[in-house]
């Protein structure tokens, strides 16, 4: 039998990673639209 890392941790470690980061883009482009919407909205009040 051949002894050799493990891939499985690894895997979920990748898959964990880009899930997050796919969370953080998310939320960082949810919070740049709503700043936008509110400067758009203070504009138009002018």
């Amino acid at each position: 039998m051949r002894e050799g890392l493990d891939p499985w941790p690894f895997v979920i470690a990748a898959y964990a990673l880009g899930i997050g980061a796919t969370l953080v883009l998310v939320a960082w482009s949810w919070w740049a639209m709503r700043s936008a919407e509110r400067r758009r909205e203070e504009a138009k009040a002018r």
